[in-house]
Order: C-alpha cells, then sequence, then structure tokens
C-alpha cells in the first residue's frame, strides 16, 4: 500500500483499496504478488464504472475485483513467466500467457516487473482485469 501510494500513477487504485476496506489486509505480512492498475488502466474502463464501484452499497463487488489482482506468495517475473494461471485471493484464477515478448495476466499487459515491497511484489499491468 505505501509503495502504491508514493508511486503516483495508482491514486485510483489506492482509493478503491481504501473504499474497499483491503487497507490492512494489504499491508499485513503476506508475502503477497499484487498486479496493480495504474491509474491509466482504471480510466480505460467504461466511462462511470470507477465512481459506480466505489459506492458503499458495491463495496463486496470492488473488493472481489480487487483481491483478483492478488496472489498469496511473492511470485517474481522470472517464476510467472513459467505458469499459466495463478490463484488469486479471491478464490479464483487469472490466466498467465506470454505474447511476443510480452507477460499477459488475463487481457492485461505487465508494463513494469518486480517492484519490491516490505510485504511482497508488485507488478504494474495496463487493464483492470475482472474475475
Amino acid at each position: 500500500m505505501d509503495t502504491a501510494s508514493a508511486a503516483g500513477s495508482f491514486e485510483t487504485l489506492v482509493a478503491a483499496i481504501q473504499a474497499a476496506d483491503l487497507v490492512d489486509v494489504l499491508k499485513g505480512s503476506g508475502p503477497f504478488t499484487v498486479f496493480a492498475p495504474t491509474d491509466d488502466a482504471f480510466a480505460k474502463l467504461p466511462e462511470g464504472t470507477v465512481d459506480d464501484l466505489l459506492k458503499p452499497e458495491n463495496k463486496e463487488k470492488l473488493q472481489s475485483i480487487l483481491t483478483y489482482h492478488v496472489v498469496p506468495g511473492k511470485v517474481m517475473a522470472e517464476d510467472a513467466v513459467n505458469l499459466t494461471s495463478a490463484k488469486t485471493v479471491n478464490g479464483k484464477d487469472f490466466k498467465i500467457t506470454q505474447s511476443g515478448n510480452d507477460l499477459m495476466i488475463d487481457n492485461a499487459k505487465v508494463i513494469k516487473t518486480d517492484i519490491m515491497t516490505s510485504n511482497g511484489v508488485i507488478h504494474v499491468i495496463d487493464h483492470v482485469i475482472m474475475p
């Protein structure tokens, strides 16, 4: 959480984590691997989607989406390229594929890898992935 907050390009993600009451979970001891969508990734969603998800009545849906971006344990990029899927904190699996030199998580391209945090690692993705 602190690393994402400090980076400056994850304001929407940080706001969503706060709205979903997941701050304490993600600040926990972990380790976690977070596939973090940038603000630009959230901007690609249909207009009004983010505002709708941030409403208190949509908290469970928002939690489901956000926990779909988190994998228990520390998965470095060099290990992820050898996987075909990963079980997320939300309980569902996402697909991991390679398209040329790009590592894909469902329909999102990993654009930056292996950002070390005190409780895991962050990989930056260019789309919000949906469970």
